[in-house]
């Protein structure tokens, strides 16, 4: 079972309603990685990268997973939260894109108020870095039948 998930923008107050105000992380990448459903089903794999070369502040969330059966081991999960693409991202087949923020806002979102989500918001809604997103072709997956 992989520990590493996207947590959509919209989905904050339901499935991710534990973490969001609570526990966030930050990280520092160069380029993300989502899969694209191709025309005839099949998925491919693209590699997004600012053209800008700046690397991305994208806000992540953590919780520790605990089977409610006890079979499975406890698993460290992390999601990187996502939002409305970039028009490019859409073009590309893709429906999100990270939420990158500001340097000024990582005090904020790195000690969060639960008691003040709205200041949390306001981070998603401030004018991030929004820059052009380059992509390739980083795998083809092939489905095996």
């Amino acid at each position: 079972m992989s520990g590493n998930y996207n947590a959509r923008r919209d989905d904050l107050g339901r499935y991710w309603k534990k973490q969001f105000g609570y526990t966030h992380r930050l990280i520092v990448v160069d380029s993300f990685l989502d899969n694209v459903e191709l025309p005839d089903g099949q998925n491919q794999r693209l590699q997004f990268n600012p053209s800008s070369g700046e690397p991305m502040l994208v806000v992540r969330l953590w919780a520790n997973w605990q089977d409610p059966e006890g079979i499975e081991p406890d698993i460290m999960c992390f999601a990187a939260m996502t939002d409305e693409p970039e028009p490019e991202v859409a073009a590309a087949g893709h429906d999100r894109t990270v939420i990158n923020i500001k340097p000024d806002h990582i005090e904020t979102w790195l000690n969060p108020d639960p008691a003040n989500l709205l200041a949390l918001y306001a981070i998603f809604d401030d004018k991030r870095p929004a820059p052009f997103y380059e992509y390739k072709i980083a795998a083809q997956l092939v489905r095996i039948v």
